[in-house]
């Protein structure tokens, strides 16, 4: 699918583009249509279930309020946590002839032969959020958090507590994603090297309900613990009402270590509180930076960056401030 601009932007909206990724917010007029018309530019959206986290219902906010008509925009959403589905998703929005296709994918793997077809279709793929497992041809650019990064942000930082022991309740999220996959591979290698113990290491599937039920089996058992890894803020909340049931303190100078992901503000206030010790961020807001490569296609331009990695930080309890959970709570 050849497209034509039949909109004149100027020369140095499209060299200056990716420099001015990092600043977020609508970056001027929508793009001109992709039709050779004036119309709007048809986007397909395939994300995360929205209710999956608070990282997720802000991630899918951004994205209906960046994909509008009055930004030029016709814009359709999938959703599903599996990969299967999301997969079958992508299909249909190549059958369905859209311009572009926002990818933050379920899984990694299986997603050759469908952006493949898209290529061939002229439909071009921006992946957000995750990372996939296919060759960089397939898509245009992908704005990603490096999760490996965040994973040992949070684990150097639990190595600076110079704990005596380490007995460690990991709970994972949905196996197989970026985010799993990144902020579990630290725990490991850290596992290996420093010779943590992994009290239980099991999914909870992003899930509050899952992560205390887990945990209170593990108090159940009797097994001596003082480390909950969460690899989110939901299951994060789940593990501490565990131990709130069982009457076990947590947080700063307390009996349990409690580490999150993804900032949520409400997260950031137990931090505040020292009801938790560290949270991990992990930025949702990326419908801007995606609005900008579209703007920079649409003019004729070239994507400077194929792969766009989000500032992140991680927060310590004893360090963190009301500004920052203002700043920087979702």
């Amino acid at each position: 699918m050849k497209r034509f601009k039949t909109k004149l932007l100027s020369v140095v909206l499209a060299a200056t583009m990716v420099i001015s990724l990092a600043a977020c917010g609508n970056t001027g007029d929508a793009p001109a249509s992709s039709s050779g018309s004036d119309g709007p530019i048809k986007v397909g959206i395939i994300n995360n279930d929205p209710n999956e986290s608070g990282y997720r219902t802000a991630n899918d906010r951004d994205m209906h309020e960046m994909f509008t008509a009055e930004n030029g925009y016709d814009a359709s959403f999938a959703y599903s946590n599996d990969n299967d589905k999301q997969i079958e998703a992508a299909q249909k929005f190549v059958q369905d002839g859209v311009d572009y296709i926002l990818l933050s994918a379920a899984g990694t793997a299986g997603w050759d032969s469908v952006l493949k077809d898209a290529q061939d279709a002229g439909i071009k793929v921006i992946l957000f959020d995750r990372t996939i497992d296919a060759s960089e041809d397939l898509y245009e650019a992908s704005i990603v958090s490096d999760m490996a990064k965040e994973g040992q942000t949070a684990v150097d930082w639990l190595k600076g507590q110079n704990l005596s022991e380490y007995n460690i309740i990991h709970l994972q999220g949905v196996m197989g994603t970026a985010a799993q996959q990144g902020r579990t591979a630290a725990v490991d290698a850290a596992v290996a090297s420093d010779g943590w113990n992994i009290v239980t290491q099991q999914t909870a599937e992003w899930n509050a309900e899952k992560a205390q039920q887990i945990v209170q089996s593990v108090i159940d058992s009797g097994e001596s613990f003082n480390v909950i890894y969460a690899e989110n803020d939901d299951m994060a909340k789940g593990a501490v009402a565990a131990l709130d049931k069982a009457n076990i303190s947590h947080g700063v100078g307390k009996d349990v270590i409690i580490i999150g992901f993804d900032c949520n503000k409400w997260a950031l206030e137990e931090l505040l509180n020292q009801n938790w010790n560290y949270d991990g961020q992990c930025n949702p807001f990326q419908a801007s930076y995606i609005d900008s490569i579209i703007k920079t296609i649409e003019s004729g331009g070239t994507v400077a960056e194929k792969t766009v990695i989000m500032d992140e930080k991680g927060f310590d309890a004893t360090t963190i401030t009301a500004e920052d959970v203002e700043k920087y709570g979702i």
